[in-house]
């Protein structure tokens, strides 16, 4: 089995609402109604939009996320509706749907890599659209909404989330690097050495993590 990720750029509200902005949605999508979960700075305007297109049946405020639950399938409200060309191509959508950097990411899966390079092909002549990656897979994880970041997140000392947290939101991982292990050891209260073990550990904690995902 074979998997793309294509970015599509589009002027519908959704990846308008992501446009240079840290604003992610992400769609599953249902014959009668369809799950949304929102992050980022611009949530309220993303909700309203579907308010007041096919209504919202449900919301949930997670406190810096929101699931909400539509009145009705989205589907025929999007202006950059591909699935009919994922189904022509015998291509297999994988959910959800993402908006981001004003794209629509799309996760697609193909038995065989002929039928990618066919959707791509008919997904350009009508969108801009680039290729993010391109794999062959062993298996496929499933994935949903209701799940919270702590069901997958590993689980940190309070040091080591101490020392990742204060390297991140000094610039440790900017290029070029806005602070070093010793100003982050001096932040923490903790020799350089100590700073920087707590560091290793919780980046290698972090990158086990996050590549099963990838």
């Amino acid at each position: 089995m074979h998997k793309a990720v294509f970015r599509i750029r589009s002027d519908s509200p959704y990846a308008g609402a992501t446009a240079g902005n840290d604003t992610r949605i992400e769609l599953w999508c249902n014959d009668h109604c369809d799950l949304l979960h929102i992050e980022g700075d611009r949530q309220s305007e993303v909700v309203d939009h579907v308010e007041s297109t096919v209504g919202v049946r449900e919301r949930i405020d997670n406190g810096d996320d929101r699931t909400v639950v539509t009145d009705a399938c989205l589907k025929e409200y999007r202006d950059d509706y591909i699935e009919r060309h994922i189904a022509a191509s015998g291509c297999l959508l994988l959910p959800p749907l993402r908006y981001e950097r004003g794209e629509k990411v799309v996760r697609v899966l193909a038995l065989n890599p002929a039928n990618l390079a066919t959707l791509y092909a008919d997904i350009s002549a009508d969108h801009n659209v680039t290729v993010e990656s391109k794999q062959e897979l062993s298996s496929v994880k499933s994935e949903t909404p209701v799940l919270s970041a702590s069901a997958f997140l590993p689980n940190l000392s309070k040091r080591q989330r101490e020392v990742f947290l204060v390297a991140y939101e000094r610039g440790y991982y900017e290029i070029p690097r806005g602070t070093t292990t010793e100003e982050i050891a001096d932040v923490v209260g903790v020799g350089r050495r100590t700073a920087e073990h707590h560091l290793r550990r919780a980046e290698e904690k972090l990158a086990t993590a996050f590549a099963a995902y990838l």
